[in-house]
């Protein structure tokens, strides 16, 4: 078996992992969190985003946030942006790296964004260009790639079209979400099958629910995909897709790469001080199995 020689790691912990926490994380707490993510080694951070904090109570003063966090040179720090609004907010504050989010299920993505699929991209297409044109780093996002709450299984040839949709709006890699947790490694497989894009623009995103996503990440790594998302210590949820748990953890991704001789540029003592940092402050358990035997839980 050929697999990729590095993978690239999003860490997502302090965007989509304290964003489905009900209580909401000051400022300084998530600026710490993030210089510690940072030091561990890690290039890839959402540091946040810039919606509404009516809707995301969670994700307000990600200004604040971005502009106190210690840059690291060689990080690249997004920020997530629904609109044209966040994205104006975004160069206010110099960030050089956004990220945009859709749905290959219009359910959801009503639910989610308040809009229709063609209307979200109809929306990119009056800043990714400009941005582009600017010199930002643009990352797309796809919900419910696989399986959708409210519509069930997603036929991967919907999801294709959107990452060709993508792609052409000038998305530097789009990321395929697991969002409910429930996708299998043969529906990963079949989504992944004649994906029409360079394989190093994919990007996987698995949440846990039913425990598959470190098999669903195997099944990736077979297709031949080296970028993958992960929140430190299993953070995460999503607050329009009922009953889904957490991202798959950082430091269970660690552990499979390093099983397969796949390099990356992480720590795992100074992930692990990250990972007990914000859940000493949450008050929470962590979810990582690899967590918990590397701490002695």
């Amino acid at each position: 078996m050929i697999f990729p020689k590095t993978v690239k790691i999003v860490e997502v912990g302090p965007r989509d992992g304290l964003q489905a926490e009900v209580q909401n994380v000051p400022v300084d707490i998530r600026i710490q969190f993030i210089n510690l993510l940072s030091e561990a080694g890690l290039k890839f951070i959402e540091t946040g985003s810039f919606v509404s904090p009516h809707w995301v109570p969670q994700m307000k003063e990600s200004d604040k946030v971005y502009q106190g966090i210690t840059k690291k040179e060689g990080v690249d720090y997004s920020i997530l942006v629904p609109n044209v609004q966040g994205y104006e907010l975004a160069l206010t504050n110099n960030v050089t790296s956004i990220a945009v989010f859709t749905a290959a299920s219009e359910t959801f993505c009503h639910k989610n964004i308040n809009v229709s699929i063609a209307e979200s991209l109809q929306n990119f297409k009056t800043f990714i260009p400009q941005a582009k044109a600017k010199g930002l780093r643009v990352r797309g996002y796809i919900s419910c790639a696989i399986v959708c709450p409210y519509e069930g299984p997603i036929a991967p040839h919907a999801v294709h079209e959107l990452v060709k949709k993508l792609l052409s709006l000038g998305c530097d890699e789009v990321s395929l979400g697991d969002t409910i947790g429930a996708a299998t490694p043969l529906q990963v497989k079949n989504l992944l099958k004649n994906i029409p894009a360079p394989l190093h623009k994919i990007a996987v995103h698995f949440h846990d629910t039913y425990g598959q996503a470190i098999a669903n990440i195997y099944t990736a790594l077979e297709q031949g995909i080296s970028i993958i998302d992960s929140s430190v210590s299993g953070l995460g949820g999503c607050p329009y897709a009922p009953g889904a748990s957490g991202n798959v953890a950082t430091e269970d991704v660690f552990y499979l790469l390093r099983g397969l001789g796949i390099r990356t540029d992480v720590q795992i003592e100074k992930l692990l001080k990250a990972s007990i940092y914000i859940d000493t402050y949450l008050k929470r358990q962590t979810t990582s199995k690899a967590s918990c035997a590397l701490r002695g839980l």
